[in-house]
């Protein structure tokens, strides 16, 4: 894959799961790395491990529903390292599952702002960053199988994951005639804290025995292997995609 020595990527959700492990992704093929979430001792650590590893990083506490905070994160990363060659929007919460007639208002705000709104304003101040630099760049959207199948007792968080790719697709066209390409990745079961919450929700026994099953490789992904699919997609190898859903899911959309 291509060397990104010089380039910086910019990630958010950085502290944990897929956030983490792509910024550990793109820092060890040379890139710079700008870590943004709203977790600060991770985010400290994580600076820590890759500068160890003789990478470069910086964080930033970031709130991506804060348009102050998101115009806060990109000035940082420009401050810091004087461009942005590629953006990673991962920061996402599933918010509470409820039935669509008990669930509340402020859940249903709160997985909107983060999820959608949250990357619709990730997407304005990087874009902004990239078309000032004139050298192009690449975006990846973090969505989900459930960008596309939806679940009981969680509207918010499946209606918030379907918006991705329609505003995915929307800033695709649009910026593409300007060297800038957007992609979305929609990874299936991945072994990661907020999986892991959900799995605790459905119980062991009925995971084991009702989900799994569907996956046609019989098992959850781990983050590292999502990362390498945003790590390409964000590559030279990656040059001609754009406007396209990558769905590193274990072949489980397949089934249902």
């Amino acid at each position: 894959m291509s060397d990104m020595t010089g380039k910086v990527a910019l990630i958010t959700g950085a502290s944990s799961g897929i956030g983490r492990a792509t910024a550990e992704a793109f820092a060890a093929k040379g890139a710079r790395v700008v870590l943004a979430a709203r977790r600060q001792d991770e985010l400290a650590s994580l600076v820590t491990e890759i500068e160890a590893r003789g990478g470069k990083a910086t964080a930033v506490k970031t709130d991506v529903s804060a348009p102050k905070d998101v115009e806060r994160m990109v000035a940082h990363a420009m401050e810091t390292f004087g461009r942005i060659d590629y953006a990673v929007n991962n920061a996402g919460i599933e918010g509470q599952w409820a039935s669509i007639t008990e669930l509340a208002e402020d859940d249903w705000d709160r997985v909107l702002d983060i999820n959608l709104k949250g990357t619709f304003l990730c997407l304005k101040y990087e874009a902004r960053a990239m078309l000032a630099g004139g050298h192009g760049g690449a975006i990846v959207n973090i969505g989900s199988v459930n960008s596309f199948l939806g679940f009981g007792t969680g509207s918010a968080y499946v209606a918030s994951k379907h918006g991705l790719i329609g505003l995915t697709t929307s800033v695709s066209a649009e910026l593409a005639p300007q060297g800038i390409r957007v992609n979305i990745v929609c990874p299936g079961f991945v072994d990661t804290p907020m999986h892991r919450r959900a799995r605790g929700i459905v119980g062991d026994d009925l995971y084991d025995k009702g989900v799994l099953p569907s996956v046609h490789l019989r098992r959850a992904g781990h983050p590292e292997e999502i990362a390498r699919a945003i790590v390409f997609l964000c590559s030279d190898e990656a040059s001609y995609i754009t406007g396209t859903t990558l769905t590193p899911d274990g072949g489980y959309t397949l089934t249902v």
